[in-house]
């Protein structure tokens, strides 16, 4: 599933290829794809005539910001976003298309079929369901050291679940959580309440650090991810543990392992990431 670094990839590549268009019309080949509203030819009519006035980011969700509306829409497992010429052959699994006035095309394909799209009047979309149950944005302004201690304070959870929750957290992943843990040299299955302010602070900068340098290396294609010019991303050069089971440890040359947590597959550094005792 895209995490933050890629989202962000993708609203920048996209925001420079199709902001400034204008919307002629709108094909939706897989309704259920459109949570709301809940018809597809309403969800086309609300949008044909709307001009795309920027894209943006909340946690794994882009933003289309139109003149009067605002698209919500969540890749989930393998959904992607490509811009082509009206007369370019469509591929398979491809279940929007929105066609602008200039002849080029934006279309959404998903083979996993799991991506979801909102539209919300101009304004409300934070307030309503999905992104008015995100946590912070972890590169935000807002997101500072103490107000991370303040939301692990009296949490008695492991802290790789925590950070995977959205609503903690908003745009972390199983990638991006097992490179900052292990950055940290934190143990995904430490008991929040046992970290230590030394730890705290050290997982804090580490979550920042590992996201920003993905950012700046446009994601991790470690599956099918590309970004909205089909360019892959290069953080995956740069991954310390995930995926790279029996691989050794680039620090203290231990095998990297792999463990279940909270449901999740979880790569870490048996030595760089002790378990607490």
């Amino acid at each position: 599933m895209p995490e933050l670094p890629e989202v962000e990839t993708v609203v920048r590549t996209l925001r420079q290829l199709v902001v400034g268009k204008t919307i002629e019309d709108v094909i939706v080949n897989l309704p259920r794809i459109i949570q709301k509203p809940d018809d597809s030819e309403a969800f086309r009519v609300l949008l044909i005539g709307q001009t795309i006035e920027d894209i943006q980011r909340r946690g794994k969700f882009l933003k289309f910001i139109l003149t009067d509306q605002v698209l919500v829409s969540h890749m989930r497992m393998e959904g992607r976003y490509g811009v082509y010429e009206s007369g370019e052959p469509v591929e398979k699994h491809t279940h929007v298309i929105f066609r602008f006035t200039d002849g080029t095309e934006l279309r959404y394909r998903d083979v996993r079929q799991f991506g979801t799209m909102h539209i919300f009047s101009k304004g409300e979309e934070e307030d309503l369901p999905p992104l008015n149950k995100l946590g912070p944005e972890p590169l935000s302004e807002g997101f500072t050291m103490q107000k991370f201690r303040e939301m692990l304070s009296g949490r008695k959870t492991k802290i790789k679940p925590l950070l995977l929750n959205q609503e903690f957290l908003a745009g972390l992943g199983n990638i991006y959580v097992d490179e900052s843990l292990f950055s940290a040299g934190i143990h995904p299955e430490t008991e929040v309440p046992e970290l230590t302010d030394e730890q705290i602070d050290r997982l804090y900068h580490s979550i920042r650090k590992t996201l920003q340098e993905a950012v700046k290396l446009g994601g991790s294609s470690v599956k099918s991810y590309v970004n909205g010019q089909g360019e892959m991303g290069m953080f995956q050069l740069n991954l310390q543990v995930y995926g790279r089971k029996g691989e050794p440890c680039g620090t203290c040359s231990t095998p990297i392992i792999r463990i279940v947590v909270g449901g999740r597959g979880t790569h870490l550094c048996p030595v760089c990431q002790p378990e607490s005792t």
